[in-house]
């Protein structure tokens, strides 16, 4: 499903469970990520998450294919490339599998 209409999106999960790796929380700290994708919306624009004592904002989100993501996206996640972000993505639980039909939800976020 894809949703066009943001009034179709489907109800947001806790923020506070948007970012729940450490490496991920600290290359979001050390502004070498801007971006997470999941599979569950954890936010809208203007919500605002702390981690680590660093506040950040929610500056857009959206969903998104897999098979849409571009290696700028991959960068934006903190990897090198979409090689090594899909590495990463699979290795995180031991049935994952790259889909590029899953659909998912980008959530940018900037340090306030």
């Amino acid at each position: 499903m894809v949703y066009e209409n943001k009034r179709d999106w489907p109800e947001k999960c806790p923020i506070e469970k948007l970012i729940s790796i450490e490496e991920d929380m600290d290359k979001l700290i050390e502004g070498k990520k801007v971006s997470i994708r999941r599979n569950d919306r954890y936010a809208d624009v203007g919500d605002t998450i702390i981690l680590k004592g660093h506040l950040f904002e929610v500056e857009d989100v959206y969903p998104q294919f897999l098979k849409n993501m571009s290696e700028k996206n991959a960068r934006e996640e903190g990897f090198e490339s979409i090689e090594s972000y899909k590495t990463a993505l699979t290795s995180i639980h031991d049935d994952a599998v790259w889909n590029p039909e899953q659909l998912v939800w980008a959530h940018y976020l900037k340090e306030k």
